[in-house]
């Protein structure tokens, strides 16, 4: 009977030592995806906020042992000042304190802006060219690691590029205390950290083929006015090809993102 008992409270044990992931996300199209399959494998509870929808932010007291997923969307942090976006501004400011608590973080397009910003950074609209001139980056393409995986664990086992999928139309400007990681040939701020708690992806590694189908749905007209009446069709294509490598890398790297931010979690 004690081998019994005891067996039953492992279990248990393993469950309240595991982190919660909150995810906060802002669509219902874009949701925590592939980060959220790799926290369930481990034995991860996840929660699903939409301030969107006016669900209440999480008091930081009440949030031991956890790590903040910020997911993307068609919004642009520089909007947190309209009026009808008071939730995106309160999301800001619930970020920044949780920053400033050093609490592990993931923030994926919207998200790794709005953790930027949280830090001391900003963000402006994406332009290339001479002149310069606005620019979507929508499609499968590559991004460079610019930091010596030596020194990175989030790297380690990383090619030199990763396949990522780009869907913005905006540009970080880092805050001072932020390393790059990866760089893109258009926008050079695609992956960052600040110190080891805080992990920013402009770029995109969760989605799937289903997920992405939802997207270009969804998002059209933005699809089309960035690659043109074929473009839905050309990602199909671009998917069907490629998709499978972009899921391995991403597999990848948010394993290592998600043993770093855990071993943060639960010092909190």
């Amino acid at each position: 009977m004690r081998a019994r008992r005891g067996a039953a409270t492992r279990p248990a044990l393993f469950a309240a030592l595991s982190p919660t992931l909150l995810v906060f996300q802002h669509v219902d199209h874009e949701d925590a995806a592939l980060v959220g399959q790799l926290a369930r494998q481990r034995g991860m509870a996840v929660q699903t906020l939409r301030p969107d929808q006016g669900d209440p932010l999480p008091d930081l007291n009440t949030c031991a042992n956890s790590i903040a997923l910020v997911l993307g969307g068609p919004m642009s942090v520089n909007d947190r000042n309209q009026q009808d976006m008071d939730w995106l501004r309160q999301e800001l400011d619930w970020l920044t304190a949780w920053h400033q608590q050093r609490r592990p973080v993931l923030g994926i397009c919207l998200g790794a802006q709005l953790l930027a910003v949280a830090a001391g950074g900003a963000v402006q609209p994406l332009q290339a060219g001479t002149p310069p001139q606005p620019l979507k980056e929508l499609g499968l393409g590559a991004i460079h690691w610019v930091a010596d995986p030596s020194d990175e664990p989030l790297l380690q086992g990383q090619p030199h590029s990763s396949l990522v999928l780009h869907w913005h139309g905006d540009r970080i400007q880092l805050p001072t205390d932020a390393t790059l990681l990866g760089s893109s040939l258009h926008c050079a701020e695609q992956v960052f950290r600040i110190g080891a708690h805080a992990i920013g992806l402009q770029c995109h590694l969760e989605v799937d083929g289903h997920a992405l189908k939802r997207w270009i749905a969804n998002d059209l007209n933005y699809v089309v006015n960035a690659l043109g009446p074929e473009g839905p069709d050309r990602l199909g294509r671009e998917w069907h090809k490629l998709g499978a490598k972009l899921q391995e890398q991403g597999r990848h790297l948010f394993n290592a993102a998600l043993d770093q931010l855990i071993d943060i979690s639960q010092s909190h």
